[in-house]
Order: structure tokens, then C-alpha cells, then sequence
């Protein structure tokens, strides 16, 4: 079950019809229901919420033959909590008498591509229509014509129905949530200077802040539940392996130290999800407004410095946060990010949303260029990663998922949404994930941090958020593959820097030109030391949802075929990319005002 407050959003299926009586309209019912009948069936067998559940298709009452009938479905919707909106129809309808006029629910329209009755002009119509009133909608036509009595649904057109449902769920599902920040300003990180501004106007999200000295309340005053303390720490003890202490031996800790620090790293895993999203536990003990936590979507931790310099680090905590599964079993992932780094997290939830999986965060670190590994390691790189490799790594709050021990029908390693996960997946992660004391040079005050690489060759997204001034945000996004390499190789490069952290390796998809030229092209033009990184290629979508809400991408190696924006995007010029600029400075932020 969701762990949010709020109703989970619906998606509301319109279908409109040519409103003449006595022979048109009636000929037109059943075909228009059962093309609604249709986007729904798919859109309920393919999707689901991050948190497992279903998504739920309402439908219009009647077809919409004019206002009195968009009126109606309009009230419906809104008594049944629907939050983004699909249009279809088989023939021609009058335009703007059937539109849904709501200025914040993302809108596509599917027009039947038939020759019988004119879907492509009420299309086009349509469309004109919301361009007029400033009201961006996605435009959906199938390539292939289609006979009147065939109900299927191309997959030309399955793809962009649920590209744009799932962009427009993520949207919903943003709306009134908090971005928890637990503590503030991360080592001059400018991604965790948190806007609050950015995040009530562009995605509809409040910023909740917590000092970080909460926690040390909590800890000392016992504030958290105590029976999942001990359920907790057992089960971590059990499961998570103390790595080697790469420390000098005068900054090692004892055994006595150590096992404190583990025990307060678990309690302070307690404390966060306890203030992102409360826990009844803690009213039965007397603490009733602790017991409500912030509701937040998302959250992040300073550690760095003021805390890590005093207290244990938060690499366990963010971890194990981001992982799908804890001492309470397999579970939905949390979207946490380390250094507080607000935009990361973000990024993150957008691939959480869009994918339902575990998210990765990570410092987008170093580019290892095929001359320099043979230089350090007297080896080769070879197969996808011959022209270069980005060594992504962090010490927090990569997901303990990106061992990529789970596998797929095939038996080939993956990510997966959590309830695909088994319990041996689990073990399979835990076992291949090692937890070194954190060096002391970086974390003064102790603590462990994850340690793996992650295995085999699967396809990664990554995505960052980036805030300019002058332009607001935007978006960059890279498709790719992680790749693993030879032990030896691995261990000359990981040992070059901090090995004590999880390890990805990845390599982009290159095109020769632009940004995309070379590896080396795509590391020097990432725009932040971070980058949130998500299983699958989901870069088309990731383009869909930054659209609706108007953020710009700035870098993509997306193909143009695939890239799919509202239609009035098309107003604003050919290119693409620019166009997308234009488009969303026009429009603005959506909660916020325009410039």
C-alpha cells in the first residue's frame, strides 16, 4: 500500500462523438465506448503504482457529444479523483465543445486513424483547439489505417497512450507531496541549496525541513519504535557483511565502537522513514506528532559536513532506504538522496515513477579513457566499453538493487519493480554487498558504507535536474549500459579512488556528433557532480514528463522518432530541442507563474 497520504490518481477516459442525432451519433456509440473500453483494458494490464497497486481506469458515463456531456463527465471526474486525462475518438466531434478544459491535468487526445468517419480532422481540430486556449495536449494518431470495426490498439499508439499515462500519473502523483530535507546545505553542493520555489511551481511539491539534530533527539529520547529496533539490528547483523577497514591502523576503531555505530546508522534508518512518512508506533508511545511524519515523496540528508564530522554517516541509512527490501521484508523502494542534493532526488523520483524500480545515485565521477586503462592496468577494453567508460560512484545512497543480482526470464541480471522480487534476490544482493567502516579522512565520525560493483551488462538511464539562471530548469538525460569488467581491471581502477563505495560502471550510447560525439563528450558535458541513474531505457519517457512539466531538455541521446511532446510544440519551431525551449518558457512553470 501507498505510503502517502492522498488518494492514488485515476486516469479518466473521455469518448467523444459526433453530437448529431438521428443517425450519427447513434451509429457511433458503440465503436466510441469501445475504443475507451480499449485505452483502459491496457492501460489497467500494463501499469501499476510503485507502491503495487493497481492503476484504475474511470470512463465517462455516455460518449461527449457537446458541452452538456464534457459537464457531466467533468463532475465525475472530479467526484472520483481523476488527475490525468485521455481523450478518443473514431470520428469528428466539435472541437472545443468536447475538450477537457482543466488547466493542471496532463491531456492527450487518441484520434482513430480510419477511413469511414474523419478521426484525423477532429484530431487536428482538436488539437488546434488547445494550442488556442494554452492548453498543451499530447496528440496520438496511428500510422496504419485501420478498419471501422477493428478494435485493437497498434502499438504505435499503445506506446504513446502509456508513454503519456505514465508521465501524467508521475505528475499526479508529485502533486502535494514534501521533499523531506534533513538538515541543509551539503559541502557547497549547489544542488542542495534546496528552491523551494522550483518545487511548488514546477512539480507541485512542499519543502519540509528538519534539522539533523532531530535525530539525535529521537535517538536519545527513544523515540522510534523499539521492537523494530531489535528486529532490525538483528536482521543486520545477519545480512550485512563488515568489509575490510581500509583505514590506517591508528584511525581503526574497535570492535566495541564499531558495533555502537552500526546500532545507531539502524536507528537513525528508523528515524528517517519515520519522518518522511510517520509511523503509528509512536502515537501508542505517547508521541503523537512525531507519529505523522511530512509526507514526503522524496527526502535527502546533509551528512556532510557538520554531521559526518560528529555522528556516523548516513551511507547505511540511504541505502538501505533506496533498497526494495529491509528487515521488514521486500518492499518499495524510498527515494533518498545523500548530501541533501534536492535535485538528484528529484531525478531519482522520476525514474522511480516512470520504472517503479530502485534508483541509483551516484558522483558521476571519472571518464577512464581506453589508453588510460591499458596505462594503468596494461589491458585492453573491449566489447561496448572499447571507447571509454564512466566510473559512477558514491558513497550513499546507491540502491543495494544495482548488484543487479536479480535476474530475468531469460536468467540474464536486472532490476525489477519490487513485488517481481524473490526472497533468494534478496539474499543474493545482501550477500554480494560488503560494508567497510568509512575512511576516516571523509567521515570523522564513523560509520559503514556499501561496497559492490554491479554485475553483468544491463541498460541504465541516466538523468539529472540542473537549475540555470535565466532559463530555470532543465533536464539532461543518457542512455546506456552498465558493463562489467575483468576482476583485475576492476580492482587497479577501484582502488584509485575511494573502493570502499558501490561501483557502476557505464558507457554511453554515443552517436558521433554533439554532446554525444564520445564518452569523454558525455562526462565533460554533464552538468553536476551527480547523477540519478534508473534500469532500462527511459529516456523517451523521462522527455514525455519533463514536458508537461515544462522543464526543458537540454541533452538527450533519445531517438527523434521517439521523442513525444504535447503537439503545440510544434508551433515553436523545428528543431527539436529548441523548440522545447520556447515551448516551455511560453507555457511556464505548472503551478508557478510565468516570467
Amino acid at each position: 500500500m501507498s505510503r502517502l497520504i492522498g488518494r492514488l490518481p485515476k486516469v479518466g477516459i473521455r469518448p467523444v462523438i459526433d453530437g448529431r442525432e438521428l443517425g450519427v451519433r447513434e451509429s457511433l456509440e458503440v465503436q466510441t465506448m469501445d475504443m475507451a473500453k480499449a485505452a483502459a483494458k491496457l492501460i489497467q494490464d500494463t501499469l501499476r503504482f510503485p507502491s503495487g497497486e493497481k492503476i484504475e481506469v474511470v470512463i465517462a458515463d455516455t460518449t461527449i457529444g457537446g458541452v452538456a456531456d464534457a459537464a457531466a463527465c467533468a463532475d465525475k471526474f472530479k467526484r472520483e479523483g481523476v488527475e490525468v486525462s485521455l481523450t478518443v475518438t473514431p470520428c469528428w466531434c466539435y472541437g472545443t465543445e468536447v475538450m477537457d478544459t482543466d488547466p493542471l491535468t496532463p491531456k492527450a487526445v487518441w484520434g482513430f486513424n480510419g477511413t469511414e468517419r474523419p478521426g484525423a480532422v477532429y484530431l487536428a481540430a482538436a488539437l488546434a483547439g488547445y494550442s488556442q486556449k494554452g492548453l498543451p495536449a499530447f496528440g496520438i494518431y496511428g500510422k496504419e489505417v485501420q478498419d471501422e470495426g477493428d478494435q485493437s490498439i497498434p502499438q504505435d499508439v499503445s506506446e504513446k497512450i502509456l508513454r503519456f499515462v505514465k508521465g501524467g500519473l508521475a505528475v499526479a502523483q508529485m502533486k502535494g507531496k514534501s521533499y523531506l530535507s534533513i538538515g541543509y546545505s551539503s559541502m557547497g553542493i549547489a544542488g542542495s541549496m534546496v528552491d523551494v520555489n522550483f518545487l511548488q511551481d514546477y512539480l507541485g511539491v512542499r519543502a519540509e525541513f528538519v534539522e539533523s539534530v532531530e535525530l539525535l533527539r529521537r535517538i536519545d529520547e527513544g523515540i522510534y519504535d523499539h521492537d523494530e529496533f531489535e528486529k532490525a539490528l538483528a536482521w543486520t547483523k545477519e545480512n550485512c557483511q563488515e568489509g575490510k577497514d581500509y583505514n590506517s591502523p591508528e584511525a581503526q576503531k574497535s570492535a566495541e565502537v564499531k558495533d555502537a555505530e552500526w546500532e545507531k546508522v539502524v536507528k537513525m534508518t528508523l528515524i528517517c522513514k519515520d519522518l518522511m512518512n510517520g509511523n503509528p508506533k509512536l502515537k501508542e508511545m505517547g508521541f503523537g506528532e512525531e507519529s505523522k511524519g511530512r509526507n514526503a515523496i522524496m527526502g535527502g540528508f546533509q551528512g556532510q559536513r557538520q554531521w559526518t564530522d560528529y555522528q556516523p554517516n548516513a551511507d547505511f541509512t540511504e541505502s538501505i532506504l533506496n533498497s526494495s527490501f529491509d528487515w521488514n521484508g521486500i518492499r518499495q523502494a524510498y527515494t533518498f538522496a545523500t548530501e541533501n542534493d534536492c535535485l538528484n532526488a528529484i531525478s531519482m523520483l522520476f525514474g522511480h515513477l516512470l520504472t517503479n524500480k530502485a534508483q541509483l545515485f551516484s558522483d558521476v565521477r571519472t571518464y577512464w579513457s581506453p589508453e588510460s586503462v591499458e596505462r594503468v592496468t596494461g589491458k585492453k577494453l573491449t566489447g561496448i566499453a572499447k571507447d571509454g567508460i564512466i566510473h559512477l560512484i558514491n558513497s550513499g545512497s546507491t540502491t543495494l538493487d544495482a548488484t543487479a543480482q536479480q535476474t530475468d526470464a531469460d536468467g540474464n541480471p536486472t532490476m525489477k519493480p519490487f513485488w517481481d522480487i524473490t526472497e533468494e534476490e534478496v539474499q543474493k544482493c545482501l550477500d554480494n554487498t560488503k560494508w567497510p567502516a568509512a575512511i576516516a579522512e571523509y567521515f570523522r565520525g564513523g560509520g559503514f558504507s556499501s561496497q559492490f560493483k554491479t554485475k553483468g551488462t544491463i541498460p541504465l538511464t541516466m538523468c539529472r535536474i540542473n537549475l540555470v539562471k535565466g532559463i530555470g530548469p532543465v533536464l539532461q538525460i543518457v542512455e546506456g549500459w552498465s558493463v562489467e569488467l575483468p576482476e583485475d581491471v576492476h580492482e587497479v581502477l577501484d582502488e584509485r579512488t575511494n573502493p570502499t563505495w558501490p561501483t557502476t560502471w557505464f558507457v554511453p550510447r554515443v552517436t558521433g556528433t554533439g554532446f554525444f560525439k564520445d564518452v569523454y563528450t558525455v562526462m565533460a558535458k554533464w552538468g553536476a557532480n551527480h547523477g540519478a541513474i534508473s534500469h532500462g531505457h527511459i529516456g523517451a519517457d523521462l522527455i514525455s514528463l519533463a514536458a508537461m512539466l515544462r522543464i526543458p531538455v537540454n541533452m538527450h541521446n533519445v531517438s527523434e522518432d521517439d521523442v513525444f511532446r504535447p503537439s503545440a510544440w510544434s508551433a515553436f519551431g523545428e528543431g527539436l530541442e529548441g523548440a522545447d525551449y520556447r515551448a516551455c518558457k511560453n507555457y511556464g512553470p505548472l503551478y508557478g507563474f510565468k516570467d
